[in-house]
């Protein structure tokens, strides 16, 4: 099922006398569970048109390097396969996203079809686009289970003001999309580049090869098989597991969210047939957390800059600002992992290795970076570059929300302290309440 709540048309008008309905893949790069896909599919139903794809790969893309690229290409990889199988050719062109879906379209769209981003550069993307097609634009809500405006029509200020919202409605969108036949078919579409092996792919991009690939592979087709281990292996542990990096209770979801391999609505369905105290954790995180993410980067245009924050956390951290530091490090120190705390030596070390940082050492992580830096604008300067830099799911609402968490957002005052004011302190005693800590420490050592 496809809610109409899902439909929003950028550019209105009656479907031009095309050869094709073209689907502009940007964040939704999966078959399943795709309703920007499938609503693509019953438009070119309805015309008797056949459905080609494009994808713009732009290599300038802002803070991304090989290893978020080498990530994409694999999802990619998958993509033309899959969409291949369902009769729909997929053209993957370099150059900037909505330059070449403008190209594609005056090859001979009736209209066309994308997804929904809720960063500021791929809102630009579709504006600018939107103003330049003469045919209609549809930008179809894929990436929430609940479209963003119909939970809220305003910034929420955390979890516990979102969430009833979203219990209100979740019932009904956690229900499952029926996937069509596609009637009409082409062979007539531009390929362009081959991504069969995304490796070598990756090494004659000019982006920045600096950061090595992470330890997992990208694509539609892992993101399945790791659905399919955590639900059968970790979900029923997965409330009392995930706090604890020792384990690997988390899901390990968040890149192939992230990169739009994996549908969350896939998840949750799959999480609520299992039910249970893990699957009511998981669908939290999933659904209230995640689009308590997107409700912060559709409503506040500032939520990637420290000037975003809540003005009460902005307040109290100035107050601090010239609060005696215990140590200072430069950012050179801290991409090294070259601080005096073992604890969050080993959180870097992670990251950098792996792609992937544990959730709660990350919050752990950015609080010591509020410690360790001149002024709270400096600590998030700094936390921005070595997320971005590393995390396979960097430069995500989730990232911003969840940077923006250390210093106060989703959050409220707490007891006031040196340096923090009235924004929440960890240490490393909390740390070792919850897990075996040295633990942590000498794995990444």
């Amino acid at each position: 099922m496809i809610h109409d709540s899902r439909i929003q048309p950028l550019r209105s008008g009656p479907p031009a006398k095309g050869k094709f309905v073209l689907l502009w893949v940007q964040a939704s790069a999966r078959t399943r569970d795709n309703h920007a896909l499938e609503y693509a599919v019953r438009q070119a139903n309805e015309l008797g048109l056949p459905l080609v794809a494009v994808f713009g790969l732009t290599p300038d893309y802002p803070e991304a390097n090989a290893r978020h690229f080498q990530y994409l290409l694999e999802g990619l990889r998958d993509l033309r396969a899959n969409l291949t199988a369902r009769g729909i050719p997929l053209s993957i062109r370099l150059g900037k996203p909505p330059e070449i879906a403008l190209e594609a379209a005056r090859e001979g769209a009736a209209l066309v079809v994308t997804d929904v981003g809720y960063l500021n550069i791929q809102r630009a993307w579709r504006d600018w686009l939107k103003a330049q097609l003469e045919v209609p634009f549809v930008q179809v809500e894929s990436e929430a289970v609940i479209p963003i405006h119909t939970v809220s029509g305003k910034l929420e200020y955390a979890a516990r003001t979102i969430r009833p919202k979203v219990h209100r409605l979740w019932q009904d969108y956690l229900v499952p999309l029926e996937e069509h036949e596609l009637r009409a078919q082409t062979g007539d579409w531009e390929a362009g580049l081959d991504v069969g092996d995304p490796v070598g792919l990756v090494k004659t991009l000019p982006v920045d090869h600096g950061v090595s690939p992470g330890t997992e592979t990208g694509g539609e087709d892992a993101a399945l098989e790791r659905v399919e281990e955590f639900i059968s292996i970790d979900l029923a542990r997965y409330d009392t597991r995930r706090n604890d990096p020792n384990v690997e209770g988390s899901s390990r979801l968040s890149a192939y969210l992230h990169y739009g391999h994996l549908s969350p609505l896939t998840v949750a369905l799959v999480a609520r047939e299992h039910g249970g105290p893990g699957a009511d954790a998981l669908i939290e995180e999933l659904i209230v957390r995640r689009e308590l993410s997107f409700n912060l980067c559709t409503f506040n245009p500032l939520y990637d800059q420290y000037d975003g924050l809540p003005g009460w956390a902005r307040k109290t951290l100035e107050e601090h600002a010239g609060d005696r530091r215990e140590s200072l490090y430069t950012r050179q120190e801290f991409d090294a992992a070259q601080t005096h705390d073992a604890y969050w030596n080993a959180a870097q070390r992670q990251m950098v290795q792996t792609g992937r940082m544990h959730n709660y050492m990350r919050m752990y992580w950015g609080k010591k970076i509020v410690e360790w830096t001149p002024d709270p604008r400096a600590a998030y300067a700094e936390m921005l570059w070595l997320n971005n830099r590393y995390e396979q799911d960097g430069r995500d609402p989730n990232s911003y929300a969840g940077l923006g968490w250390v210093l106060g957002l989703h959050d409220r005052p707490w007891a006031r302290r040196p340096v923090f004011g009235m924004v929440r302190y960890m240490n490393a005693g909390g740390l070792k309440r919850k897990f075996d800590a040295d633990a942590y420490a000498a794995r990444w050592a």
